[in-house]
């Protein structure tokens, strides 16, 4: 028996399979899905801040899609959530790599590798953190749950 979920609550399977109430994870996996947004959208918020307005149309597309992705993962779409964390470790490892190569020219560099680590942070937390894995099968069950 868990201890953060009172002796007469009912058990779920997300709760059996991670140890944790699912409930838990929902302020976890909004943290983690805001935070992945906020680390894909700074360099476009950057830009305009500098005064640089080149490639806005893209900037915003990707942004658009990036709000989409999250907001799919968010309602418990397997796929999206798949996607997001092969996108994070993918593009995390990729920045990280970038950004060493960068150090050499000044300290640009490091904030890149920082926003590298960042991705592959936030995709290892959708993937290995009991509360949100909980959280998301969750989601998942009943998503199938109103399907079939």
């Amino acid at each position: 028996m868990n201890a953060a979920r009172s002796p007469d609550a009912p058990s779920t399977p997300e709760d059996d399979r991670w140890g944790v109430p699912a409930a838990a994870g929902r302020w976890p996996t909004l943290a983690v899905l805001v935070a992945l947004y906020a680390v894909s959208i700074t360099p476009f918020v950057g830009s305009l801040l500098r005064g640089q307005a080149t490639n806005v149309g893209s900037s915003v597309l990707t942004a658009c899609a990036s709000a989409l992705l999250l907001g799919l993962v968010w309602r418990g779409h397997v796929w999206a959530w798949r996607f997001t964390v092969g996108l994070s470790m993918v593009a995390g490892l990729l920045v990280f790599v970038v950004g060493m190569l960068a150090a050499t020219a000044g300290p640009a560099g490091w904030v890149v590798s920082g926003a590298g680590l960042s991705y592959l942070l936030l995709g290892t937390a959708l993937v290995g953190t009991p509360v949100i894995r909980a959280f998301l099968d969750s989601r998942w069950s009943a998503r199938r749950g109103r399907r079939s």
